[in-house]
């Protein structure tokens, strides 16, 4: 079995699981949680395989193209964390493990509801973005040892920040009752707004998916063309209404999620604690494998530590977000709701980091997200 079908294997089980855990939080039955994670466990032992299979497959067509490697070598650099695609992979399967182990040690399913749809959505953006899938050389820039090192930390560190990001949400939609409450309006509007453009990429992509040959070309060429930025005047304006009246909608009646989390065994100390433990898990690694390996590496390659690089700029600002979370949790004695906000918010920097910045702009780093 190709690593292809076993990550669309995993696709539709991390899917399936989110509509699991979902329906486990409405109807609050053990046996729907006990089948959302026997499903999630199977998509994450499918996953795993893929990635091991995917190895593999690249360890064959490193070893074709310079078999004069060492074995060690060979290994290191044929590692499935090359492109886009490979390292969405891999971000999915770390948040996935980090999810698991949370569940395990917290005795609680309800995480699920909340992380599993970060991961379908990252695995649908794949689908819709039209990125390829096919193993491609990798190019000089990237033949280098601190390939796998730099690269999988940064992924690692990736996936606690998601985890924050899900528990800090919940704990905002916990912790306030009233609509005028600042952070009653900052989690009603940033998630209206983000399920507004998941639902905008997929009009795009519905509607242009001929055209759509890989993520520059949706993104650069197609982004919200099916509705806020139409040529019709009409269709862009009631896109423009439609969107509005979701997000207010999700504002006036934003507290019926949370008379659902409130009806759940989780303590809002116990959402602050996993928040904090898990960027204080994500930082440290982020700070060594996705700055200072990262500048080590830049050095080797363009013969300079740091070049202020959009995707480094992006990479400090995110370090700035979560050091100021830290350092405001820590010496200030920060808790609760402002915390909450700077956890969310630092995940916001982290999908532009990694996002944003290869597909909106130009530098050294392009070539690592497109291929």
């Amino acid at each position: 079995m190709s690593s292809s079908t076993l990550f669309g294997i995993s696709t539709i089980a991390y899917i399936i699981a989110m509509i699991i855990y979902i329906a486990y939080l409405a109807f609050r039955k053990s046996q729907i949680g006990v089948a959302g994670t026997t499903i999630t466990l199977a998509g994450f032992v499918s996953q795993t395989i893929a990635i091991l299979t995917r190895w593999t497959e690249s360890y064959a067509q490193w070893t074709a193209l310079t078999p004069e490697s060492t074995f060690a070598l060979s290994v290191m650099r044929s590692a499935p964390l090359r492109n886009l695609y490979e390292s969405l992979i891999f971000f999915v399967w770390c948040l996935i493990l980090a999810y698991l182990i949370i569940e395990f040690k917290y005795k609680n399913r309800s995480f699920g509801a909340f992380v599993t749809p970060v991961a379908g959505i990252a695995l649908a953006f794949i689908d819709v973005s039209g990125m390829s899938k096919e193993i491609e050389p990798l190019v000089p820039a990237l033949q280098s040892n601190w390939l796998l090192v730099h690269v999988m930390m940064s992924f690692i560190s990736y996936a606690t920040f998601a985890l924050s990001f899900s528990t800090g949400l919940m704990y905002l939609i916990l912790k306030t009752e009233k609509r005028t409450e600042s952070s009653y309006m900052f989690w009603t509007i940033t998630t209206g707004v983000f399920i507004v453009i998941l639902v905008a990429l997929g009009l795009d992509y519905l509607t242009f998916s001929v055209a759509i040959k890989n993520p520059e070309t949706l993104i650069k060429g197609y982004l919200f063309k099916a509705s806020f930025f139409n040529q019709s005047f009409g269709i862009s304006a009631l896109s423009w209404i439609a969107a509005l009246a979701f997000v207010f909608l999700v504002w006036r009646y934003g507290y019926v999620l949370r008379k659902v989390i409130s009806s759940l065994s989780i303590s809002p100390e116990t959402l602050e604690e996993i928040t904090y433990k898990s960027i204080a898990t994500g930082f440290p690694i982020f700070t060594l494998g996705g700055l200072i390996f990262g500048a080590i590496w830049a050095d080797q390659a363009w013969g300079v530590y740091w070049s202020w690089d959009p995707k480094e700029t992006w990479s400090l600002i995110t370090w700035f977000v979560y050091a100021f979370f830290l350092h405001s949790r820590l010496l200030r004695g920060w808790r609760g709701k402002k915390v909450a906000i700077v956890a969310v918010v630092g995940f916001v920097a982290v999908i532009f980091t990694y996002l944003g910045v290869n597909l909106l702009l130009s530098g050294l780093h392009a070539y690592g997200s497109l291929e």
